[in-house]
């Protein structure tokens, strides 16, 4: 099959493989990282020996093994040995491929080093055996899948160059699916948009690949002529096809209460309502950011200081979709109460409902300000600004730090006689400005909250980091500048450094967030100490609002240069989340504190501020 797009990848991996450099192709499945190489391959005229990782890919079958038989006749001699896929490609001038790098046993990836940094190995009883000219070493991973796999070393790691791929803009994957299945554009243009709507569901931790726009094409063409309908009748054969063929690839976020097949519905809902006829043209959206992917599948973004990137983050940060008034039902108990008609929402019931359960009504508020009706959603966000803002108020100090006396001209504190004499023109009564006072005072900080907006980012979590924004803004003053950023697979910047924005507004900002995406900590710490580089102060501190249980990019360890202080705080920990927290906290010089409650949050932020 052709590769279709992707054609800065290719031209990075054939210069590696032209200049014998070791590639890793890193990204989520059906991305083309084994089309794009055997095709390079084909093109130059390289042999490819294909090795697939997995937890029993011991030593010596990648690198061979001699033959029991064999040594019982003729003992360990060279003709007894059999090459594994290793030696294969090192004596035959070829590319060896190891699918699935981060599945394979660290003590078989140990045996690459040498054979990485030297071009050789020396096997027991063999000796030493050297690469022949043009042996390369290309290998292929999935970041984003936490079952069964271990991070590479960085001995590994250091001696290959990485290439990253994402996912085609939605025309290269309308022809990817085309060539794949020579089927009707109609089925072709439905399939991309149903695969693609999965990569940005805010309950999907994982959407679906190319792939499984492909399975569905050929489903549903089946199921429509089985029928003997066509694609305008057929709807519910589409649904029918879209849950056979999308269903295992999704997953649902960890904590969200639903089904794969609910959220497709949900999203041929979206595409397709019922009363309208199927689409045939890629949406507006599509058009005008081709390519745009929130989640694991995503593209890599272009980098934060990009002229784009601002623009780009600005949009995803307002894109929404609405919740339906019967979810809202099915997940809080007490909505019906709070909103007994469609468009309404009862303050009296949410005060008792705040008084008698606070998380409860923090969480249910959250999800209101994603409400479909707009009457509904704008109360919503009025209230949720005055609420979250009072919470975050309970807490909040006046920020200390290391204290000492220092001069200051303006009418507080002890007068500093003799500075004041020194200034004093002698005219009585002294001018205002000619006296010189001393009080006590904290060394300067900037301190930039980090917000993860990825995966289960909603109900409770988003209210949770809405009085946290809340009270980092109340928190400043002049020895205090405070910013506040969030990430996913992008950063948006909600507060610029010192930059003024009310708590109120910063709390409708995050209320209109919802979780999306892969957790790339170590981008967000990136993003964090560029926002916090330019101030002069003492001190800059970066306050972490996440599980700190990174699936993207590289270690947040390796992203703490420049953070004199990482402080984090974990909503709504896990066993696994409160040990990661902890653990990032001590290597930031910083503490973690873990927030199970929306009451927490405001005196969890004033240990750490103040």
């Amino acid at each position: 099959m052709d590769v279709i797009g992707l054609r800065r990848e290719r031209e990075v991996l054939t210069v590696a493989l032209q200049t014998d450099r070791h590639v890793v192709l890193e990204g989520p499945p059906g991305t083309g990282k084994s089309t794009l190489l055997r095709s390079i391959a084909a093109d130059v005229g390289t042999e490819v020996v294909f090795v697939e990782g997995n937890a029993e890919l011991t030593p010596a079958r990648l690198v061979g093994q001699y033959d029991p038989a064999a040594v019982m006749t003729d003992g360990y001699v060279p003709t007894s040995f059999t090459d594994g896929p290793l030696l294969t490609a090192m004596r035959g001038s070829g590319l060896l491929y190891l699918e699935e790098l981060n599945r394979i046993p660290e003590e078989t990836l140990n045996v690459l080093i040498t054979v990485l940094t030297e071009g050789e190995i020396a096997v027991p009883r063999l000796g030493r055996v050297r690469a022949a000219a043009g042996f390369r070493l290309i290998a292929a991973m999935n970041p984003f899948d936490a079952i069964g796999t271990a991070r590479v070393g960085q001995a590994i790691a250091d001696r290959m160059c990485r290439v990253v791929l994402g996912y085609q803009d939605a025309d290269a994957e309308r022809a990817i699916v085309s060539q794949v299945t020579g089927a009707d554009p109609r089925l072709v243009v439905l399939a991309v948009a149903l695969v693609r709507a999965t990569r940005e569901h805010r309950d999907l931790r994982t959407g679906s690949s190319v792939r499984g726009a492909n399975d569905l094409v050929l489903l549903l063409d089946g199921l429509l002529r089985m029928r003997g309908e066509e694609l305008v009748d057929g709807r519910e054969t589409v649904r029918d096809a879209v849950h056979a063929a999308l269903s295992g690839r999704i997953k649902v976020v960890d904590g969200v209460d639903r089904t794969p097949e609910s959220v497709l519905d949900q999203i041929l809902d979206d595409l397709w309502p019922a009363d309208a006829p199927p689409p045939e043209e890629p949406d507006d959206d599509e058009d005008r950011d081709p390519g745009k992917a929130e989640g694991p599948q995503a593209q890599q973004p272009a980098g934060p200081d990009s002229p784009s990137s601002s623009s780009r983050d600005r949009k995803n940060a307002q894109r929404s979709r609405s919740t339906p008034r019967q979810e809202l039902q099915r997940q809080h108990e007490q909505f019906d109460q709070v909103s007994p008609e469609v468009g309404e929402l009862d303050e009296g019931a949410f005060s008792a409902l705040l008084a008698e359960r606070p998380d409860d009504a923090a969480a249910l508020l959250a999800d209101l300000g994603r409400a479909t009706a707009r009457e509904l959603r704008a109360a919503a966000h009025r209230l949720a600004r005055r609420v979250f803002v009072q919470v975050a108020r309970v807490g909040t100090t006046r920020s200390r730090g290391t204290r000492r006396l220092v001069p200051n001209r303006r009418a507080d504190g002890d007068l500093d006689l003799d500075r004041t004499l020194d200034r004093w023109t002698g005219e009585w009564p002294p001018a205002t400005e000619d006296l010189v006072t001393r009080t006590w005072t904290g060394h300067r900080r900037a301190v930039c909250l980090v917000v993860d907006a990825s995966g289960s980012m909603q109900g409770l979590g988003v209210a949770i980091a809405a009085v946290a924004a809340a009270g980092v803004v109340l928190a400043g003053d002049e020895k205090l500048t405070t910013s506040v950023l969030s990430f996913a697979g992008d950063v948006t910047e909600l507060q610029p450094l010192g930059r003024r924005v009310a708590a109120e507004e910063l709390v409708g900002r995050l209320v209109s967030l919802r979780g999306h995406g892969m957790t790339d900590l170590a981008g967000a710490l990136r993003a964090a100490r560029r926002q916090l580089a330019p101030a002069v102060v003492d001190e800059r501190v970066v306050v972490l609002l996440s599980d700190c249980l990174h699936t993207a990019g590289d270690p947040p360890e390796s992203a703490l240069a420049g953070i004199d202080t990482l402080h984090v705080l974990c909503p709504l920990p896990t066993e696994e989340a409160e040990a990661a927290s902890r653990a990032l906290a001590a290597r930031g010089a910083g503490r973690a504190e873990m927030v199970r409650s929306v009451t927490d949050t405001g005196p969890a932020l004033t240990r750490l501020l103040g």
